[in-house]
């Protein structure tokens, strides 16, 4: 993990003193469980119980450089140091996989409790965009070019919907490594009692794996940084539209920007989407430990260690990683500014060509042949988009049109009708009728230059809208 990218509570959970405490637990658990079958004096386990310390990090670190080359050999020393004599009745039967993997359940388990909350963070700020812009309207994109007119409160609520399947893929994940082993050397049970593997699991929140052999199996480590993947996955599709948004030339959305906060060095102008960026960056990590995670499936036998020196980076770092990039997205859509003006700018400047698809429609009502009414259609478009004539009056050209109807047809409001009915379908409650928006506000021959929200002429300037409600 590094510093910069991982949040307190991820740095104290993945701590070597919380990793220790964590292989203490178990081991005084074990002991318990093999006192309660006459394995183990009952008062030693009492003793154990109230007395056990283990030694810190610098030591245990000291112990495996200078003697055992062995962390767990080194962390039992440790024990043994400070608790005397009856550290010998701790780890009685068991292997070092006991106790390393199901701790690593344990932690595991906790961090993805840490990610499902932050992760419902965003869903709630996603929620609150959808709302708040269920009929703020803007041009769809497909192919980076205008296609129909969309709210953005429909790309908000799709995202909520990803972020959504992304917490459900990290809880299937979660109930996958929630599982623990005491079983042995190779999971036959020789030297240690099933039942001791039960009170361990049981009090740790786990349950026993139905078969092991060293160690847990790593499909399950597999499908957990899979569904991390995924879901950094779609924090940075989430990322990467914003940044597309608050492009000079598209000016539609802007990233919170503290005052005081430096964009450049030399250019003292500059608002960057760098929290975005981070995000679209990190994903890339998150994509990576999960294919090593992939990786470490295959092994030697009942074990080998080919996996551990990956796992003490991957499991931690990804963890880690998708808590600070929910947390970071969380402020983004917090702070989020939005530019409703500089949307709707946008939208009129093709001249209503974002009305085709209703225009080629109105014409097949009328009994056209569907490749006449769109050669009608796309020759009005190509007149405008070569500057010759606005659409709509290549479309009154063609004789097939009032004025009337283009007025009709030409109304962004038709766009807006469903809306409430989507948003409803995934939790967000409506509002009743949107109101209808009338169309386009200018029609130009000639596309023009989209602009910067804070060049908009005075007809389209206005306060960008942010997301306060769910500060």
């Amino acid at each position: 993990m590094i510093d910069r990218y991982t949040t307190p509570e991820m740095a104290k959970l993945w701590s070597p003193e919380t990793r220790f405490a964590t292989w203490l637990e178990i081991e005084l658990l074990a002991c318990e469980a093999q006192a309660q079958l006459g394995i183990v004096p009952v008062e030693v386990a009492g003793r154990l119980r109230a007395t056990a310390r283990v030694g810190t990090p610098e030591r245990i670190d000291e112990i495996e450089r200078t003697e055992t080359q062995h962390d767990v050999v080194a962390f039992l020393r440790s024990i043994t140091e400070l608790s005397g004599p009856d550290a010998r009745y701790l780890h009685l039967g068991l292997g070092s996989s006991d106790v390393v993997d199901t701790a690593l359940s344990v932690l595991m388990v906790r961090a993805a409790d840490l990610l499902l909350a932050e992760a419902q963070t965003v869903v709630d700020a996603l929620a609150g965009l959808a709302d708040t812009h269920r009929a703020t309207l803007m041009a769809g994109r497909t192919h980076g070019m205008h296609a129909e007119p969309i709210a953005f409160g429909l790309k908000a609520a799709l995202w909520r919907e990803e972020v959504r399947r992304g917490a459900d893929r990290l809880r299937r994940g979660r109930r996958e490594v929630a599982v623990g082993k005491v079983s042995g050397e190779v999971g036959t049970y020789a030297h240690v009692d099933p039942a001791v593997e039960e009170h361990v699991c049981r009090a740790l929140g786990l349950v026993p794996a139905a078969v092991s052999s060293q160690i847990i199996q790593r499909d399950r480590h597999a499908e957990y940084l899979a569904a991390i993947a995924v879901a950094g996955g779609t924090l940075e599709k989430i990322a990467t539209e914003i940044r597309a948004l608050a492009r000079t030339e598209i000016g539609e959305v802007e990233e919170p920007f503290a005052e005081g906060q430096t964009g450049s060095s030399a250019m003292p102008h500059k608002r960057n989407p760098i929290l975005c960026e981070r995000i679209s960056g990190l994903a890339r990590l998150l994509r990576g430990y999960a294919l090593a995670a992939m990786e470490d499936q295959a092994l030697w036998g009942e074990r080998d260690i080919s996996h551990s020196s990956v796992e003490r980076i991957a499991i931690p770092g990804a963890t880690a990683l998708l808590h600070y990039m929910l947390r970071k997205m969380a402020v983004v859509l917090r702070g989020l500014r939005v530019y409703p003006d500089a949307m709707r700018a946008n939208l009129d400047r093709t001249g209503g060509l974002v009305f085709s698809h209703r225009v080629l429609l109105a014409l097949l009502e009328r009994g056209l042949p569907r490749d006449e009414a769109y050669r009608i259609v796309q020759a009005a478009a190509a007149a405008a988009h070569q500057g010759r004539e606005s659409f709509r009056e290549g479309l009154l050209s063609s004789g097939r049109f009032t004025a009337g109807d283009l007025d009709r047809l030409f109304e962004y409001g038709y766009y807006l009708r469903h809306v409430d009915a989507i948003l409803e379908r995934v939790g967000i409650p409506g509002r009743g009728v949107i109101a209808r928006p009338e169309g386009p506000k200018q029609s130009p021959a000639t596309p023009e230059i989209a602009c910067h929200p804070a060049n908009l002429d005075s007809e389209f300037a206005g306060t960008p809208t942010t997301l306060r409600s769910s500060q």
